[in-house]
C-alpha cells in the first residue's frame, strides 16, 4: 500500500480546493481548517491513499457532516463528534474501517474525514462519491450504482445517536436521515452506508482529494504572485468562464435541513448591461443569464471572489461582493441517463432538460 503524508499545507490547498468544488455548498471549510491545525499542532498526521490500494474485502467509512450551511457557522461539529459518527457505525457493522473517505469533496465536507481520521488514526482515500457537494444522498455515484442506501449514522454534538438502519431506496434514506438531522438542529455528523473495498474501487469517483489540492494550490501559488487566480484555476482545470459581476441581491431560507434561495448579479467588463442569477439549494443548482438558463448541474457552478480566486458560499455570499462565476465540467457518471436522473435538474425540481455549457 502506497500512503502518502499529507502536511498542514496540503491541508490547507485542500481546504481551498475544496471550497471551490463546493458550488456553494458542503460548508465553509475554515473551521475545519482551523482544527485541523489545532490537530497537527497536537501532533496529529493524515496519510492519503489509492483506492486502487484498498483489499476487496476491506470497509471504507464514509464521512460528511448534513445540514443547513448557515446552520454549520453557529452550531459548529468538531473533530471528535465526526469521529464518533464512525465509531458508532463500525459498533453497529461489527467491521473496523481500514479507511475513511468523503462523501463530498466540496467545501467543509473535503475536510471533515481528516478530523475524524486523526483521532482514529486511519488513511484518507483519494476518492468520494460526488466529485463536488450535493444537497441529497442519493445524489453520488455509489447511489447511482445501486449499492445499499443504508445504514446510516447520524450523532451531534449533544450525544445524540441515531442509526438509519433500513429503508428500501435512497431517497427514502435521504428522507429519514435528513428529518433526524432537522430535529437534532439541521446540523450533525453522519458515517454513511459502509462500501467495501472492491465497491469503491468501482463506483467511487477517483483522485479527488489530489484535484482539490492542485486547485487549492493554484490558487494560493498565484495568490502569493499577485496573479489573476481564476486564470490560475483554469490553467489547472478545464473550465469556463460564464460571468463577472457585483452582487445586487440575496434571498435565501433555511427551511427543511436546507439553505434555499436565489442570488443576482449585475455585470462588469464583457458582460455591463447584463444580469445573471443563481438558484440554490446549498448548492448552485441552476444560473440564468437575462432570464435564459446558461449553466446548470450536473456542470460545477462556481462563484470566486475575483480578487482572491477564493469561493463564495451560499451562506456568505452578500450585497456588494465581486464575483466572478465559472463552470467545471462534472464527472461522466453523472452525465450518463440514469446520473442525470439523480442530479440533473428536474431531480431539484426544474422543468429544463440538462445542457451543458460544455457543449456550446
Amino acid at each position: 500500500m502506497s500512503l502518502r503524508d499529507l502536511s498542514i499545507d496540503d491541508i490547507e490547498a485542500l481546504a481551498l480546493g475544496a471550497w471551490i468544488l463546493g458550488t456553494g455548498g458542503g460548508g465553509n471549510p475554515y473551521l475545519p481548517l482551523l482544527n485541523m491545525r489545532a490537530l497537527y499542532q497536537k501532533g496529529h498526521r493524515i496519510q492519503l491513499m489509492d483506492a486502487a490500494d484498498l483489499d476487496d474485502d476491506d470497509w471504507v467509512g464514509t464521512v460528511a457532516n448534513m445540514g443547513a450551511p448557515l446552520v454549520g457557522q453557529e452550531r459548529l461539529i468538531d473533530s471528535l463528534t465526526l469521529a464518533r459518527a464512525v465509531s458508532v457505525m463500525e459498533k453497529h457493522i461489527g467491521k473496523r474501517f481500514a479507511a475513511l473517505m468523503s462523501m463530498e469533496i466540496g467545501g467543509a465536507n473535503g475536510v471533515r474525514p481528516l478530523m475524524a481520521a486523526a483521532h482514529l488514526g486511519r488513511p484518507i482515500v483519494d476518492s468520494d462519491t460526488m466529485a463536488r457537494a450535493y444537497p441529497e444522498l442519493q445524489m453520488t455515484s455509489v447511489a447511482i450504482g445501486g449499492l445499499a442506501p443504508c445504514p446510516v449514522s447520524i450523532v451531534d454534538v449533544r450525544g445524540f445517536e441515531s442509526i438509519v438502519h433500513k429503508v428500501p431506496t435512497w431517497k427514502w434514506a435521504e428522507r429519514v436521515a435528513r428529518k433526524v438531522c432537522t430535529e437534532y438542529g439541521a446540523s450533525a455528523a453522519t458515517c454513511q452506508p459502509p462500501r467495501t473495498g472492491a465497491e469503491v474501487k468501482q463506483w467511487g469517483i477517483h483522485g479527488t482529494v489530489t484535484k482539490a489540492m492542485t486547485i487549492g494550490t493554484a490558487v494560493r501559488e498565484a495568490q502569493r504572485k499577485h496573479d489573476d487566480p481564476i486564470a490560475a484555476i483554469l490553467s489547472v482545470e478545464p473550465g469556463k468562464l460564464l460571468f463577472r459581476g457585483k452582487v445586487i441581491d440575496v434571498q435565501r431560507r433555511a427551511a427543511e435541513g436546507w439553505l434555499r434561495g436565489v442570488v443576482r448579479f449585475d455585470g462588469f467588463d464583457d458582460w455591463r448591461g447584463s444580469q445573471m442569477s443563481i438558484n440554490f439549494q446549498n448548492e448552485w443548482i441552476v444560473s440564468f443569464r437575462d432570464g435564459a438558463p446558461l449553466a446548470m448541474t450536473p456542470d460545477l457552478i462556481c462563484v470566486l471572489n475575483s480578487d482572491s480566486g477564493e469561493a463564495v458560499g451560499s451562506e456568505t455570499i452578500r450585497y456588494g461582493q465581486r464575483v466572478t462565476v465559472i463552470a467545471l465540467p462534472p464527472p461522466d457518471i453523472f452525465l450518463s441517463p440514469k446520473g442525470l436522473e439523480h442530479v440533473g435538474p428536474r431531480a431539484f425540481g426544474y422543468d429544463l432538460d440538462f445542457r451543458s455549457v460544455f457543449s456550446a
